[in-house]
């Protein structure tokens, strides 16, 4: 029971935000592909399987970014208890735990056509060149946006196999969402990150965050008004779509920088986001 306890501290998986905002793009990804297709009889069973991925490789991320960081994650106060960083588990047994997870993603991934497993395995690229990102520029949450992200293309060409320009528009949307979350997030972090050195779009405008993330969520929500104009109507489509703006617009006037509580509590809102988007694409 003990190294169970350990396993899901080092996961996450007690703090299921992290692989639910991993799986939301995919859902709407698999979402919009289903509006554009007549046979979707695979729809839940790749919702399914793109859940378990999401999980799976958030898992992976998570081990894999403490054993890079855990030198940082000793002196930055919401991270030093980690497990890899309070010395609770080895670094060897951390990246065993990593391959099991990747090799069990994998499995996952031969489900899918020949495109989206192409781009399933150059998503791995992305996920572990992450936790470097923040040590070499001040843009580490574009570079998550980016690769948080990709499962939905994945998730589109999975029923589609193709990648046309809409799905990339709403992909650039995506990433503006995260990059603003994750600033949001980042916020609480300030302090410490400086202290030790590394970067953050939080600490590049931070005389400026709340600006920051509203431009960041101004350009999401014109996306999404630019993809879905033409399908707004009185239904439970588009009131799903403007819940999730007004969740957005929630955010910025919620959060406060000096207020660490309200900046993880804005950022956990997001989840709520992600399904309202969700149930508006697919309604």
């Amino acid at each position: 029971m003990h190294q169970l306890k350990i396993f899901i501290e080092l996961t996450r998986l007690n703090k299921p935000i992290g692989f639910m905002l991993l799986f939301w793009p995919c859902s709407w990804g698999l979402a919009y592909a289903y509006s554009k297709e007549i046979n979707n009889d695979s729809f839940v069973y790749y919702l399914i399987l793109f859940f378990l991925g999401s999980v799976l490789m958030r898992s992976a991320g998570c081990i894999f970014n403490d054993i890079i960081d855990k030198d940082f994650d000793k002196q930055v106060e919401r991270t030093k208890k980690r497990p890899i960083a309070c010395g609770k588990i080895s670094v060897i047994k951390s990246f065993a735990y990593v391959l099991i997870l990747c090799l069990l993603s994998l499995l996952i991934l031969l489900e899918f056509n020949f495109l989206t497993i192409c781009l399933g395995l150059s998503s791995m690229f992305l996920a572990f060149s992450y936790p470097f990102m923040k040590r070499i520029n001040y843009w580490p949450q574009l570079f998550l946006g980016i690769t948080f992200n990709w499962g939905l293309i994945m998730a589109w060409t999975s029923i589609l196999n193709d990648i046309s320009l809409e799905v990339v528009i709403l992909y650039i949307s995506a990433i503006f969402w995260t990059l603003g979350y994750d600033t949001i997030y980042g916020t609480q972090d300030i302090s410490d990150d400086e202290i030790i050195g590394l970067k953050s779009t939080a600490i590049k405008f931070k005389n400026n965050i709340k600006q920051f993330v509203t431009i960041s969520y101004l350009i999401t929500i014109s996306i999404l008004i630019f993809i879905f104009y033409d399908d707004f109507y009185f239904n439970f489509s588009t009131f799903f779509i403007f819940l999730f703006i007004a969740s957005l617009i929630y955010q910025v006037f919620y959060f406060k920088v000096q207020n660490p509580l309200t900046c993880l509590k804005a950022f956990k809102l997001n989840n709520y986001s992600g399904l309202f988007l969700f149930l508006g694409i697919y309604l």
